[in-house]
This record gives structure tokens, C-alpha cells and sequence, in this order.
């Protein structure tokens, strides 16, 4: 069994989502990573799920990169994307097909940017929608646009169309002049009284970003947290079977060194710089009371691990009152530590809830963590900023600023409260690590380097308490 889908011989890169009779059929780009064998195959992949644990898959014949899926008149109409190099090219096109399985490439409804209104070089990632307001189809895409006196081109580019053939350019739908790359895997929905439209960047951010309007016209406002996940949650789009909307990404490998930025002494994995490509992950979107979005697991997810397991402690330093699932330190001063007696398991979902005072500096769960309560992975709540912090073990050697420690590894941002009790979900499949808390954030990250370790429950400065421990496998 798996929480996060992992092709086999293979990797999941950008996710299309589509839903249809019923199912959800999401596509994704299958990375092969140089594996010749007789069952390999790359391209447009599409999966069939009932639930988003498990999985069929069958290859599409489609080679190129991500886009989109509409179904009209009994038509499947498959929007994706070319490259070219030398000079860079990039061409949007179109494919159709009567039962998801054959498709045909119309190849004279390929178009490139118009060198007016947008660059050349960045044309890509095409998501079309109907747009019942204006009576036609519309195209958002991944853009640079011309002019202007910076670098920081990047848009949301858009096209529109009364055939689904034949495309117009206009100026960009989003265009804030804030990032240098194209704003990649546009997606645009719309839940209750708001659009959002959501993209990702790796400049000034690794992330899938999103903005939020009362209009499809904008203007296109940041949210207070205008992200999803970390920088291990790329290139995420939407899809939903008109009751939930779930939010699809990739959580990388660290295995390849695709970019050539490694250190040229390997120290462990877990310095690596991350690749393209990895494991599915799937997030439930909820709109909060204020229109901004926030991510929970799904709910099969969330329920597939029944068996509950007892977790003995024992406290290492610092004061512990401890029983069957609980744990509550008071140390005004110091940094107080516990092991449970469990090695992590390879597939398992902890929870708990977490409690603590006004002074508390961190508190939260240490995983894979050695015996003296040193190399291993930590997932603190840092209420003194707000955030949910994952950094990995402690470093004794340099390789040219490669390394660790850092004052901030992966975060996410959220309002931590003292007294009230934070609710936070663990979920690990090998490597895998994803928390959610509160119901509102999620915390993707990676542990190649330390395994078959244990749990660990830490805080420091003050009073911690942890409630409702449990571990499920």
C-alpha cells in the first residue's frame, strides 16, 4: 500500500488533473530516468483513481509538456506543449481523441508566441477553460511579455478562441512584474464568491503561489499566506468532482543531480539539490470564512491507516510527566527531550495535539532520530515566528556553503496561539515526509539520509504539552 503514488520505474512530474464518468482521471508527465527496460515508456500518463490511494495508469502516446483536458460534444480535447532549442522555441498544441485512449495531433493548430505581446522563448503549460462571462474559450499560459525596463517578465499570458482552433493573443492576464520566469502550470478556478488563479515560480520562490479576485478580471490579490506547501510540492494544479477540490503536485527526489549543483564530495542525499520529478501528492482544498485557501489531507488518505500502536517514552533531559498518550514538560530555561520506543515505520501516519506557553521558544516532533537525540529530522512549531519549521539533522562538516545548518530549511507560515491546542498529522512513506496542521498548512519535505530511527518529542523555554498521542500503521 501507498499513501503517495510512486510510478514504478519511473517518476511523477507536472499533474494535469481531469475528472470524467464519475472518476478521477489525472495526467501527469512520467520521467523515466534513464530506465531502458521493456516496459519503460515517458510522456502523458493517465491514472484512474477512485480514491487517490490507488492507482491504474496507461500511456497516452503524447510527448511533451503539461497542459490541459476538456471534454466537449463527445470530444476530448488535450492542450500540451513542445520545445525547441537552438534558437529556443517553445509551441503550444493541440491532440483529440474519442475515448482518452488514441489521440490525434492537429498539427495546424500549433501556434508560438507572437513575438508582440510575448517572447518567444517562453510559451508553455496552456490551461483552457470556457469563460461563460465572455462567451469564449480562454487560454491561460505560461509567458514572458515584451517591454518593460527589468528582467522580471514572467506572466500569466492569454489567448482566446471560439473553436478551441484557432487562437488570438491579447495582453496578459496576470502580469505583476515580479518574477523573472513564466509563471508555469496556470490554473484558474472558481469556489463560492471567488476566482483564484494559481501558478508556480522557481525564482524568487520555489512554490506554487496563488492569487485570489472577486472578478476574473482582477485586480489579483496576495493572500496573507499565498502558498500551498514547500518547496517539495511543485508545479500543482486543481481538479474536483464538483463536490471537493483537491490540489495535485510532485515531491522531488534528491537522487540525480539534474541541475550540476551539488557539492563535489558526497556527504548524503539529504545536501542534494532537489531534481524534477518524484511522488504524487495530493491535497484537499478548503476556502476558510475569508475567502483564503488552506490544505488538509484527503479524507481516504487520512483514514487508510487502522492499526493504532501503543508508544511507550522515555524521557532523556529536562522534566516529563508522562502516561499512555500523553507528555507534558515544564522547563523554563532549557530544552527538554523524549524518545518514544518506536522506530519509525516505513508507511505510518502520527498525531497529536500540541500545547504550549507564552514563553515557549519550539516545540514539536523529532523524526528518525538517533538514540542521543542528535542526527535526525525536526518538525517544530515556532510560535515566536509563526511558523512551522522542518530542518534536518545537526551538520559537523563543510563543503563550500553546501551544507547545513540553516536558520530556516523548509517553513510554512501559521498563526500559532499559546494555551491552544495545535492539531498536528504526520504522514511518512519511506522517504516521505508530509504534516499538516491545524488543518490549514501542509509541510512536505524528504529524509533520505536516516532511517529505521526513532520518534522524538522536544521543547524548550517554557511548558509544553502533547495530548492525544497516537501512531497508526
Amino acid at each position: 500500500m501507498e499513501l503517495f503514488y510512486n510510478p514504478q520505474n519511473a517518476v511523477v512530474g507536472d499533474v494535469i488533473p481531469f475528472y470524467d464518468n464519475g472518476q478521477f482521471k489525472p495526467f501527469y508527465l512520467r520521467g523515466s530516468r534513464g530506465y531502458f527496460g521493456d516496459d519503460a515508456f515517458s510522456g502523458w500518463t493517465m491514472l484512474t483513481t477512485n480514491d487517490h490511494l490507488h492507482f491504474t495508469e496507461a500511456a497516452t502516446g503524447i510527448q511533451g509538456g503539461t497542459g490541459s483536458v476538456v471534454l466537449v460534444d463527445g470530444t476530448y480535447h488535450l492542450f500540451y506543449c513542445t520545445f525547441k532549442q537552438n534558437p529556443k522555441r517553445e509551441t503550444i498544441r493541440h491532440a483529440v481523441s474519442k475515448d482518452l485512449k488514441v489521440w490525434e495531433t492537429l498539427e495546424a493548430d500549433s501556434f508560438t508566441a507572437d513575438g508582440e505581446i510575448y517572447q518567444l522563448t517562453d510559451w508553455r503549460d496552456p490551461f483552457v477553460f470556457w469563460n461563460q462571462e465572455a462567451g469564449e474559450w480562454w487560454m491561460l499560459v505560461a509567458a514572458k511579455e515584451q517591454g518593460g525596463s527589468t528582467a522580471r517578465q514572467g506572466c500569466t499570458g492569454l489567448c482566446v478562441s471560439q473553436d478551441l482552433h484557432t487562437w488570438e493573443q491579447r495582453p496578459p492576464f496576470y502580469a505583476p512584474h515580479m518574477h523573472t520566469s513564466a509563471h508555469e502550470c496556470p490554473d484558474l478556478f472558481k469556489m463560492g464568491d471567488w476566482y483564484y488563479l494559481i501558478y508556480s515560480q522557481y525564482t524568487d520562490r520555489f512554490q506554487t503561489y496563488y492569487r485570489m479576485s472577486k472578478s476574473i478580471n482582477g485586480p489579483w490579490l496576495a493572500p496573507a499566506r499565498d502558498s500551498f506547501d514547500t518547496r517539495c510540492f511543485y508545479a500543482a494544479k486543481s481538479g474536483t468532482d464538483g463536490k471537493r477540490r483537491y490540489l495535485y503536485g510532485w515531491n522531488p527526489t534528491r537522487h540525480h543531480n539534474q541541475w550540476g549543483f551539488n557539492a563535489p564530495v558526497h556527504t548524503g542525499y539529504d545536501y542534494n539539490s532537489f531534481d524534477w520529478g518524484g511522488a504524487l501528492i495530493v491535497h484537499e482544498l478548503v476556502q476558510n470564512p475569508d475567502g483564503a485557501l488552506a490544505v488538509r489531507a484527503p479524507e481516504s488518505v487520512d483514514r487508510a491507516l487502522q492499526t493504532h500502536n501503543a508508544t511507550p517514552m522515555q524521557p532523556m533531559n529536562g522534566p516529563w510527566e508522562t502516561g499512555v498518550d500523553w507528555a507534558v514538560t515544564d522547563n523554563p530555561s532549557g530544552y527538554s527531550s523524549l524518545l518514544l520506543k518506536n522506530q519509525v515505520p516505513g508507511l505510518c501516519k502520527l498525531e497529536a495535539e500540541l500545547l504550549f506557553s507564552e514563553t515557549v521558544r519550539e516545540i514539536g516532533v523529532a523524526l528518525q532520530v538517533d538514540q542521543q537525540f542528535c542526527t535526525g529530522y525536526y518538525l517544530s512549531l515556532m510560535p515566536h515566528k509563526n511558523r512551522l519549521e522542518f530542518k534536518s539533522g545537526l551538520r559537523m562538516y563543510e563543503e563550500g556553503g553546501w551544507t547545513f545548518p540553516y536558520d530556516v530549511e523548509l517553513e510554512r507560515p501559521i498563526v500559532l496561539e499559546p494555551g491552544k491546542p495545535h492539531r498536528l498529522k504526520i504522514f511518512v512513506q519511506d522517504s516521505i515526509l508530509l504534516a499538516y496542521l491545524d488543518g490549514q498548512v501542509a509541510l512536505s519535505a524528504r529524509m533520505f539520509d536516516y532511517s529505521r530511527q526513532f520518534i522524538g518529542l522536544y521543547a524548550s523555554d517554557g511548558r509544553g504539552e502533547f495530548r492525544n498521542l497516537r501512531l497508526w500503521t
